[in-house]
């Protein structure tokens, strides 16, 4: 009987939501939570389920390596099943960070699925097989059989087909493939269909990205009410709300009426994308509110908003950057914001 370990975070492992975040990882004897869906589709036993908070994982990798490590070599398993993480991505970090370092360090075949704007994916889709998931659990039903369809294949050793065929996230591999025409000629199959109107498939597919028009200049920005953003991670000390430090999805405001600049000690970034001495000893390097406020006194600014909104904008899906970024307009619309400033980090 093949031997397998799953991985999966403290909600679908069944000990608490959010407030169990930071959890160090454990480990269980059989299947815990999610494990026992794929019990019965895989062709090997389970013997074990490691559990670990998503938040302690991201800011605990090489912590929770060992862990793997000592678990791993203690059972020697045969196969490695982590997730579904689906578009949860400080799950989806954690999940690909352990199977591309347990098939790295020991060689060992893992499999996980994820939706495909997880952040996760670009980092982590050429060290291990992804399954193509829903956005949400919701799609929790058609990702198991799939990733354990897979999971089998691996498991007798059969030779894995191409993505489209097996359902999972391209790897970035290139494979030749013999065809009976060459490809100026399914080129032009591809050219003809396409201009009748028939169904083709492209051998290249081209991202697709999609376009925002520019907003209008601002006429006079002596008159203008300007806000500040930044995915800088930029919070009061302690980061009271616990803003993620990547994988962040949802957004802070907080007030900077009576303030004229934000002082060392009072503000520091939990951005986990950089170095962050620099920014903590002058926050203002992140986001120059002492700069802004210079200029409202001076007047070449009508005013600032009362509010700056801040998130850490490292591996953040681009579904949950969209939604964050249209909840802030609409506010900033309401408040009859006529412009701007989002600091890079």
């Amino acid at each position: 009987m093949k031997r397998i370990i799953f991985y999966t975070n403290q909600f679908f492992g069944q000990i608490g939501g959010e407030d169990k975040a930071y959890i160090p990882p454990r480990i269980e004897d059989g299947a815990v939570g999610t494990a026992n869906l794929f019990k019965d589709k895989v062709e090997g036993e389970i013997v074990a389920t490691i559990i670990c908070g998503d938040n302690y994982y991201a800011e605990n990798i090489e912590e929770c390596r060992e862990f793997i490590s000592r678990e791993v070599e203690r059972l020697r398993p045969d196969l490695v099943i982590a997730g579904p993480a689906f578009n949860a991505g400080r799950f989806g970090i954690a999940c690909g960070d352990v199977c591309s370092f347990v098939n790295d360090k020991y060689g060992i075949d893992t499999i996980t699925g994820m939706y495909i704007e997880n952040p996760a994916v670009e980092i982590y889709k050429s060290n291990t097989y992804i399954v193509e998931t829903g956005n949400s659990a919701a799609s929790m039903r058609k990702a198991v059989p799939r990733m354990a369809a897979l999971a089998n294949k691996i498991l007798r050793k059969e030779e894995i087909g191409l993505p489209e065929e097996e359902g999972y996230i391209p790897k970035g591999i290139r494979v030749n493939v013999f065809h009976e025409k060459t490809g100026a000629e399914r080129a032009l199959d591809m050219l003809v269909k396409k201009l009748k109107g028939e169904e083709y498939r492209t051998e290249i597919p081209i991202p697709v990205y999609d376009k925002v028009e520019a907003a209008k200049p601002i006429k006079d920005l002596r008159k203008a009410k300007i806000a500040l953003l930044t995915s800088g991670g930029l919070v009061p000390y302690g980061n009271p709300d616990h803003l993620p430090a990547a994988t962040a999805k949802f957004y802070k405001k907080y007030p900077i009426k009576d303030i004229d600049r934000f002082a060392e000690g009072s503000y520091e970034s939990v951005h986990a994308g950089y170095d962050p001495v620099y920014a903590n000893e002058n926050p203002n390097r992140i986001l120059p509110l002492d700069l802004f406020k210079e200029l409202e006194k001076k007047g070449e600014i009508g005013s600032l908003y009362e509010f700056y909104f801040v998130t850490t904008g490292n591996s953040t899906s681009v579904a949950d950057a969209t939604r964050m970024g249209m909840e802030i307009a609409e506010e900033l619309k309401e408040a009859g914001v006529d412009g701007a400033i989002m600091t890079s980090t």
